[in-house]
């Protein structure tokens, strides 16, 4: 999820859904200081064992459908890459849409999806969605270590949208 992300010298993350902090652990080695990492997680709980465990990363509880407002009141105009682990049930808020237009123009978009549902229609139309707004979108080969087998959604070069 994380090897399709150009962190430069100084990059600003996103982490959309950080939940238990898997991915979080590895962005936080990943970067190794530098830049800035904000985790945006709705769950109260998660989100306070995730700042505790790291506490250079700025937690948000917050829902993933308020990412520009969070970005304001942290002071983020743009950013380098956001990374999503958010379920179908998170995408009651336009995410592909608040990822384009939260990324630099060079910046990547990636989404988990889980295997064993691709062909579902919710599945179907949030690639749908991230097409739309992408003009470069590609799926890594299936990752059959994680349970369930997962395959991840990778997003370049943001369209301008109405966001």
């Amino acid at each position: 999820m994380l090897a399709p992300l150009d962190l430069g010298d100084d990059p600003t993350v996103v982490e959309l859904g950080a939940g238990t902090g898997r991915v979080t652990d590895a962005l936080v080695a990943r970067l190794g200081g530098r830049g800035r990492h904000v985790a945006v997680e709705l769950n109260p709980e998660l989100a306070r064992r995730l700042a505790a465990r790291h506490p250079g990363v700025t937690v948000v509880c917050a829902d993933a459908g308020r990412l520009p407002g969070v970005l304001r009141e942290h002071g983020i105009d743009r950013v380098d890459a956001v990374s999503s682990l958010l379920p179908w049930i998170a995408w009651h808020a336009p995410i592909a849409d608040l990822a384009a237009a939260a990324l630099t123009p060079t910046g990547t978009f990636t989404q988990v999806t889980l295997l064993p549902t691709t062909w579902m229609p919710p599945a179907r139309r949030q690639e749908h969605a991230v097409r739309a707004r992408f003009a470069e979108v590609s799926l890594s080969r299936p990752v059959w270590a994680n349970l369930p087998p997962a395959r991840v959604l990778v997003a370049r070069r943001p369209r301008p949208g109405t966001t």
